[in-house]
């Protein structure tokens, strides 16, 4: 299909381009910004009078499968496309990790065309265990990005050195939740003093800064690529920063609800505002936000986890931790712009050419992704930047409806996402 994408705002921030510029695309790819080249039919134009072009929003942790599932949700690739998110990054599933390869590919073989790129993660060791490592050369060509441990951690730190090892070897990337296994046992909220007038029990942020220690020496001996993933304390990202200094090969991403909010937001134990890594204090949520500005942090993740109402209607400590959250990433990353006076192309970079940067040197086969200059796959949205929308249930497409910015009033709606120069989807009318 020949697409042109004519008077929008073309916000680039990989290019440096904001302004009116139209976009003529043909073959899945873009072919020129600007000027109609020559001998140019459209089969579609689409009108963006009043709204911005932008990049494919990549998100870099989302589940879009219910809990032991083999196949992808529906509802939740249709909240991503609502979302104007292009391309996933799938954390493990404990229920059903892939640690092996043909699990891997029969995952794949549910993607389709004209869906979000997928890319899955790989389990570290079998069965999430902690214990032996998976066979990750074999699932690097089964098309998984890297490998993760998910939220399940590793205690025996004898694993995660022969897992940087082999990785270093192999040309290959660990995608790495910092928190310390024992110290993460039975937490539910951020330790402090909000935790203790709970009465719940609660995560130090030594959880996080001990794992940071053990994974920066570990990458000081075996030269390991590592993303650190939803990072949540201030004492951690100034590891981090340091670790950037020093010039490890690290890189790292936040979740959007650690971005805005804090633990004193859990009011009156509102369970959908348990979340894992937990809200913690101000002090932390304001370290979250420097870094993301000065660029310490690559990525703003919507950390997108669909729960039903059945597991968020328990007491709150045995709630399920998670909240849906692809449909909002872009509207809280405006949010953040529009409150904190960020440039607006700056913030939009958090969720495109960042965790674009970050793919690349993971995984630089997975293609170019987060801008829109000529011969790149064309993957975009079309949002109305001053657009407001209630968060409601109602108005999303995910299954769950369980977010903390229910009844929030947020900045910037998707009105169209095109992925391989396909329209995936149009705001229903």
């Amino acid at each position: 299909m020949r697409l042109h994408i004519a008077n929008g705002r073309l916000i680039d921030p990989a290019n440096a381009v904001d302004g009116r510029h139209d976009l003529y695309i043909a073959d899945g790819h873009v072919v020129a910004v600007g000027r109609e080249p020559d001998g140019f039919h459209a089969d579609r134009r689409l009108d963006a009078t009043g709204l911005a072009v932008l990049p494919g929003l990549i998100d870099l942790s989302a589940r879009v499968s219910q809990p032991g599932a083999t196949a992808f949700a529906p509802s939740e690739l249709r909240a991503a496309l609502a979302g104007g998110v292009t391309r996933l990054v799938l954390p493990p599933d404990a229920e059903a990790p892939l640690d092996e390869p043909g699990k891997a590919e029969a995952l794949m073989r549910h993607a389709e065309p004209g869906q979000c790129r997928i890319h899955p993660l790989g389990a570290m060791t079998v069965g999430l265990a902690g214990e032996t490592l998976a066979e990750i050369g074999l699932l690097a060509q089964a098309g998984c990005l890297a490998y993760a441990q998910g939220e399940q951690g590793i205690a025996d730190m004898r694993v995660l050195w022969g897992a940087m090892r082999y990785a270093s070897g192999m040309g290959l990337a660990l995608w790495l939740r910092p928190q310390d296994p024992w110290l993460a046992r039975g937490a539910t909220v951020a330790s402090g003093a909000y935790a203790e007038r709970l009465g719940l029990e609660g995560l130090p942020p030594q959880a996080e800064t001990l794992a940071l220690h053990t994974i920066f020496e570990l990458q000081r001996a075996t030269g390991a690529r590592v993303h650190l993933t939803r990072l949540s304390s201030a004492a951690g990202l100034a590891l981090l920063r340091a670790a950037k200094r020093e010039g490890l090969p690290v890189t790292a991403d936040v979740s959007a609800n650690s971005l805005h909010l804090t633990d004193v937001d859990i009011g009156f134990f509102n369970t959908d505002f348990h979340l894992n890594p937990p809200l913690r204090g101000q002090r932390d949520r304001d370290a979250i936000q420097a870094a993301l500005a000065d660029g310490t942090v690559d990525a703003l993740c919507s950390d997108h986890t669909p729960v039903g109402d059945a597991a968020k209607a328990s007491p709150f400590p045995d709630s399920a931790p998670g909240a849906t959250g692809l449909e909002l990433l872009l509207s809280l990353t405006l949010k953040w712009a529009r409150d904190h006076r960020q440039p607006l192309a700056e913030a939009l970079a958090r969720v495109t050419s960042g965790p674009a940067a970050v793919l690349d040197k993971i995984a630089p086969q997975a293609g170019p992704a987060g801008h829109l200059g000529a011969g790149v796959p064309a993957d975009l949205c079309l949002a109305d930047l001053d657009a407001e929308w209630l968060v409601t249930p109602g108005v999303l497409q995910s299954c769950s409806g369980h977010t903390p910015f229910a009844g929030m009033m947020l900045p910037g709606r998707v009105r169209a996402t095109v992925v391989g120069g396909s329209l995936a989807w149009e705001t229903p009318v």
